[in-house]
């Protein structure tokens, strides 16, 4: 008997080995995914932030025509205060903390888009080298800000698909940071991207 019962919990403590070396090496796989996650968006909020930094020197470019409707321009700087105020917490981020960013951010790009069509009204300005600049630099923040979160969501698709699908989920159901995150969803009309230069 006492040799069977060696046996029983060689096996029980084999068994318990086996599952603590599989849940250690997913939980590592898991960390690795949602830390990959963090990083695309750090690399969002970083161009989102270049785009803010834009701006002022946009407004004292615009600032210097004296006949540019002010109220537009005022839109613009608005929405930038109110972009750039919202902080989200990407360890912890959810669909309404995504909502909120995206709203903010869609609010800033309408202002610069409607600031933009107005400024083809004013051919001096339109040539002024500052501005010409700041197309320059704006239309490449713009092609960086579509990139980046594709490359955002590409991630969380990975970790959400990991966290979801078994034997992941078991992992996950033990660690609340592991939890599904959420992904940039496209606004209404962005197929149709806005150009920035006249044609």
């Amino acid at each position: 008997m006492k040799g069977k019962g060696c046996i029983v919990i060689a096996v029980i403590l084999g068994l318990i080995a086996v599952v603590v070396f599989w849940g250690s090496g997913r939980y590592n796989y898991m960390v690795q995914a949602n830390n990959d996650v963090l990083e695309k968006w750090a690399n969002v909020e970083t161009v989102y932030q270049k785009r803010a930094n834009l701006i002022p020197n946009l407004e004292r470019t615009v600032k210097s025509y004296a006949k540019f409707e002010q109220e537009t321009l005022t839109q613009v700087v608005e929405a930038r205060a109110k972009a750039t105020a919202v902080n989200v917490d990407p360890t912890n981020m959810t669909e309404a903390d995504m909502a909120k960013f995206q709203q903010a951010q869609g609010q800033l790009s309408g202002a610069l888009g409607r600031l933009l069509m107005v400024v083809e009204k004013y051919p001096d300005l339109k040539a002024d080298q500052q501005y010409i600049n700041f197309q320059r630099e704006y239309t490449a923040i713009e092609n960086s800000i579509r990139s980046e979160t594709v490359y955002y969501n590409g991630s969380v698709k990975s970790f959400n698909n990991l966290v979801e699908t078994f034997p992941g989920n078991i992992v996950a159901a033990f660690f609340p940071k592991f939890s599904v995150k959420p992904t940039f969803k496209a606004e209404a009309g962005a197929e149709k991207a806005p150009s920035v230069f006249s044609e």
